[in-house]
């Protein structure tokens, strides 16, 4: 782990799958990625993370299977 970056401020960022990660503020994101609304600190941002990401599948598994059973 980088200890230099703790202090940092991240966003929390989405993919097209509905992943999700932390960002550091003032980089360009990745390619397909995008803020999801909240920033804070390294650990206010995972336990953001932890509260909303509850289904850890992906947008396309969840579609899949949702097909399938009906």
């Amino acid at each position: 782990m980088d200890e230099q970056r703790d202090g940092m401020p991240y966003a929390v960022v989405t993919n097209s799958e509905e992943q999700y990660s932390i960002w550091p503020l003032g980089r360009d994101l990745p390619a397909g990625w995008q803020v999801a609304g909240k920033q804070g600190t390294k650990q206010e941002c995972l336990a953001h993370i932890d509260e909303v990401w509850t289904d850890m599948r992906t947008l396309s598994l969840r579609s899949k299977m949702a097909d399938h059973s009906g």
